[in-house]
Parts: C-alpha cells; structure tokens; sequence
C-alpha cells in the first residue's frame, strides 16, 4: 500500500466571506496535527461578496495555502475539477466551504484510504437541513444513483470525501458530475475499493444555501449519463442499436405491408401509415447514429485536447503546470 506523504484539501467556495475565515482557522488546527504534509486548495468560483479578498489575504500569511480564481461562475464541478488538477497531495479530500462539513472528520477518512480504499465518502447520517426541500429530494436521488450505477451508499450529496490521487486524477469532471464521483470513480477502480462513513452534519450559519429542490431533476438527468458511461460508453452499439433497432423494426414491417399492399394494386398515397413508417424508420438510423456521435465527440473534446471545463484568472501560491 502506497504511504500518504501529503494531503490535499480542496475547497470551492461561492460567496462564503464569513465562512472562508473560520474553515480556514479549523482546517489548520485539523490538519497540522497530521503526521502528513498538506496543503489547502481554495477554488473560488467567481464570487462577488468580498470572498476573493478573504482568500488573498489568507494566503499572503500561509504559503500552505493555495487559492485559484475563476473568472466568472463555472460551478462546482468545474471548482472541483481545478481544485483537483492543481492538487500534489497523495490524497485528496473534498469539503464545502460553509462550514456545514467538519474538518475533525478528515483524520478518520485518511484512516480509511491507508486501510486500502481507494474511495471514501462521508454520509450526513444526521444531516441538518430542511427536510422537503433538501432531504427528501436528496434521498430520492441516491436511492435512484445507487440502484443504476451500482455504487449504493447513502450520501452522495455529502462533498466530504476523500480520494487516492492516483484513482480521482484518472476521472474527468465537467458539466454538473461532482456529485457522481463514487460511481465515476468506479470505472477506474473497483466498488469494494469504495466505502462511506458516517461524519458530522452542522446547520448553515453565515450566508445562503446555493441548493434547492430545482436541482433533484439536474440530477436525475446527469443520472442518465452516467449511468450509460458506466454500462455504455465502451460499448454504445449496445445502447442505441436497441432502441435504433425497435424503432426501425417498428416502422419496417408496416412499411413492407404497404408495399404489399401497392404491389396487389391498392392506393397506400393516402394512408397515414405509411408517414408513420417512415418516421420510425428514419428514427431507427438516427439512433445509430448522431446519439453516438454526440457522445464520442463530447468526451473527445474534453479528453484527447486535454480541455477543462474552466477558466482561471489568477493562482496564488500554486506552480503553473508545464
């Protein structure tokens, strides 16, 4: 088993000046305890609240802290793919910048990584939030992540987890897939490689939530995706050559009746059947084709370019990659 020399600590924040302070002075405390090195990654998202001049200020005082700036709002899988590109630790943990995640959980995560595990996600067993709009939507969404991907645990929505660096370098992030990480991370490593740990779960204090109910149906869609790059993406035939074949099987056989029908010298000009037939045929290619297409050119425009979903405006503390 690889030895943990360094630790990484990723952070996107939005909008979290009276945060940003506080998790700074608590990670700190957490983390020289450790018999690791460590840095701190702050990705600040665009923010507009004075959050980016918090950050300047912290790392002007710790060189151990290291922030990256956008340009604008990206989101947080964007942050959290930047966070994890600029990362030289040989684990890295991921934690919100609210202060809802405790910093006193991430000892226990790493105990976890030098077990063996690969991927170790935090479940807010008692979690603090409003019970319609966030809780109940949330446990909809896992039950639906764990039973497609095969991935099952309970809190997929908890941003503090913790991730050998040799497996989560390995996954590609854009869009909105931070919260698929544990089933992404699967495709790189095995599922008994992935555990989760109950770990403490503490109400906003200081500044507004940036979730509501709107993104349960984000999810569901992104859970679409990954469930096909799971099951599909080395095999997409198999996906869309059904569905391609329904459809045009669907379309082909009343289309040969008709031709049957004009060949014993009936009118089939006038028979809406015959538009039908048509379009379920034409359906059927389409599936063969531009669904493939759309998703092969989608991760080639990413991966082979080596693009990021993300622009950077300044670096503090952190050495330009060559």
């Amino acid at each position: 088993m690889e030895e943990i020399r360094k630790v990484s600590v990723v952070i996107p924040v939005y909008n979290e000046v009276e945060n940003v302070p506080i998790l700074y002075e608590k990670l700190k405390r957490v983390l020289e305890e450790l018999p690791q090195d460590y840095e701190i990654i702050f990705v600040d998202d665009g923010s507009t609240d004075g959050t980016r001049d918090k950050l300047r200020e912290i790392a002007k005082k710790d060189k151990k802290v290291k922030v990256i700036e956008f340009s604008r709002n990206f989101g947080q899988t964007a942050a959290m793919a930047a966070g994890m590109d600029y990362a030289t630790g040989d684990v890295i943990v991921t934690m919100d910048g609210d202060l809802q995640n405790d910093p006193e959980d991430i000892p226990r995560l790493l105990e976890k990584i030098e077990e063996g595990y690969d991927v170790v996600s935090g479940w807010r067993k008692n979690r603090k939030d409003a019970a319609i709009s966030r809780k109940l939507p949330s446990k909809i969404a896992n039950w639906l992540i764990g039973k497609l991907t095969g991935v099952e645990i309970h809190d997929y929505g908890c941003t503090l987890k913790a991730y050998r660096s040799s497996v989560i370098k390995r996954v590609r992030l854009y869009g909105e897939l931070h919260r698929f990480i544990p089933a992404l991370a699967s495709t790189v490593t095995s599922t008994d490689k992935i555990v989760e740990i109950p770990v403490k779960h503490h109400p906003r204090i200081y500044g507004k939530s940036k979730y509501g109910i709107s993104r349960t149906f984000k999810v569901i869609s992104d859970l679409f995706f990954i469930w096909f790059l799971k099951k599909f993406m080395q095999k997409p035939i198999h996906f869309f050559g059904f569905i391609g074949l329904v459809l045009f099987l669907a379309g082909f056989f009343p289309f040969v009746y008709l031709i049957l029908l004009k060949l014993t010298g009936h009118s089939i000009g006038n028979r809406p059947l015959l538009i039908i037939s048509v379009l379920f045929i034409l359906a059927g290619i389409q599936m063969f084709t531009a669904g493939i297409i759309s998703e092969v050119l989608m991760r080639i425009y990413y991966e082979s370019q080596d693009k990021r979903p993300y622009v950077i405006r300044r670096l503090i503390n952190v050495e330009e990659e060559q």
